[in-house]
C-alpha cells in the first residue's frame, strides 16, 4: 500500500449554491447492492475507480450545501478535479424549473420535481467503468447483470487506495478491473458469472478500444453516443445508459429497455405503449426528456403488474 493510501489525501470543497442531494445525485451510479466500487452511507459516499495516473478512492461528506471532497491513491488529483461534474457542478435544471416549462410538464413530473428540487444528474467522465456494467445488461434482468458484475469486480478488480489502512474508507471497497485486465479475463470465468458469450465477447471488443472510448467523455452527449455505436454489439440503449452516468444527459432515453416504454406509457398515457410511443410522449420536453424520466420514477408512480416476467437465465448451468 504507497503512503498516499495511508494519510488523509487531497481534499476539495465544492457549494451546490442550493438543495443538493447525495444519494439522489450518486445513486444511478452504482449497479446493485453488492457493487463495490460505490457506498453510499448517510451523508456520505465513496467511489473507487481507475483515472489515468492510476486507481483513486473518493470521499465525500455533505454539510448543508457544501461538498467536502478527499481523495486517495495515485490518481487522486484526477478524481478532485472530476469531483464537481461528478457531483452535478454542470447540469443546470433552470430551464427546467423556469414557470413557463414547469407549466408544460404532466402532473407526476412536475409534483416529483416540488418535492425532489435537490437532485442533479452525475457525469463521471468515466466511459469504460460506465460501459461495461451497461453491457452486461444488456438482454438479462438487472438482477443477473449485478450479479455478474460484482461477482467479476470482487475476482479481477484490485483494492481501492486506502481500502483497509484508512480508518475512514470502506475496507471492502474495490476498484473495477481497468480495460486491460477485462480483457484478460479468461472465458470460464464469464461463464462462471453468468455472462453469456456474446455479452464478454462486445465487453472485450470495447475495451480494446479503450483510449478511443474515453475521449468521447470530451464530446457532447449525442455525438459520444453515436460514435459508441460503432462498436458492433452497442446500440442505443446501451449507449444511453452510458452518457446518463458520464455525460449528466439530460435528454437521451434508453430506447430499447424491458420496462422503460411500458411506464412511460402508463404514467403519461394511462396504458403501455412501445419505444416509438413512448418517445411521442416525450417529445413535447426535448432536452429534458431524462430529467422528465428521472421525475417519473421518483414520482412513486408505478406501472400495474401484471404481464409476462422476464426469466432470469443461469449462463453458468451450460
Amino acid at each position: 500500500m504507497t503512503a498516499t493510501a495511508t494519510h488523509p489525501g487531497p481534499s476539495l470543497v465544492w457549494n451546490a449554491g442550493g438543495p443538493y442531494n447525495l444519494h439522489q445525485t450518486l445513486g444511478i451510479i452504482g449497479r446493485g447492492p453488492a457493487d463495490r466500487t460505490v457506498r453510499l452511507n448517510p451523508g456520505a459516499a465513496w467511489l473507487a475507480f481507475n483515472t489515468p495516473d492510476g486507481p483513486a478512492t473518493l470521499g465525500i461528506s455533505q454539510r448543508g450545501t457544501e461538498l467536502h471532497a478527499r481523495a486517495w491513491g495515485p490518481g487522486s488529483g484526477h478524481a478532485l478535479a472530476g469531483a464537481p461534474a461528478l457531483l452535478g457542478s454542470d447540469d443546470d435544471w433552470s430551464h427546467f424549473d423556469s414557470a413557463e416549462f414547469h407549466a408544460t410538464l404532466p402532473r407526476l413530473a412536475r409534483e416529483a420535481r416540488r418535492r425532489h428540487p435537490a437532485v442533479r444528474l452525475p457525469a463521471t467522465g468515466r466511459v469504460v467503468d460506465a460501459l461495461v456494467p451497461a453491457i452486461l445488461e444488456q438482454k438479462v434482468t438487472a438482477l443477473e447483470a449485478h450479479r455478474g458484475y460484482a461477482t467479476l469486480v470482487r475476482k479481477f478488480g484490485t483494492p481501492a487506495p486506502g481500502a483497509g489502512s484508512h480508518p475512514d474508507v470502506p475496507p471492502d471497497l474495490m476498484v473495477a478491473p481497468t480495460p486491460r485486465q477485462w480483457a484478460k479475463i479468461p472465458s470460464w470465468d464469464w461463464h462462471k458469472a453468468g455472462v453469456g458469450p456474446q455479452r464478454s465477447a462486445t465487453v472485450l471488443r470495447a475495451v480494446g478500444s479503450a483510449s478511443g472510448l474515453e475521449r468521447l467523455a470530451q464530446l457532447p452527449p449525442a455525438d459520444a453516443a453515436s460514435k459508441m455505436q460503432t462498436i458492433p454489439g452497442i446500440g442505443v440503449w446501451t449507449a444511453a445508459e452510458v452518457t446518463q452516468r458520464t455525460h449528466g444527459d439530460a435528454d437521451q432515453v434508453a430506447v430499447g429497455d424491458y420496462h422503460l416504454a411500458a411506464f412511460v406509457g402508463w404514467a403519461l398515457a394511462g396504458k403501455p405503449v412501445d419505444d416509438s410511443g413512448m418517445l411521442e410522449l416525450l417529445e413535447p420536453w426535448r432536452g429534458h426528456r431524462q430529467r422528465v424520466v428521472r421525475m417519473l420514477y421518483l414520482s412513486g408512480f408505478r406501472k400495474p403488474a401484471f404481464g409476462p416476467r422476464m426469466t432470469i437465465q443461469d449462463h453458468r448451468a451450460h
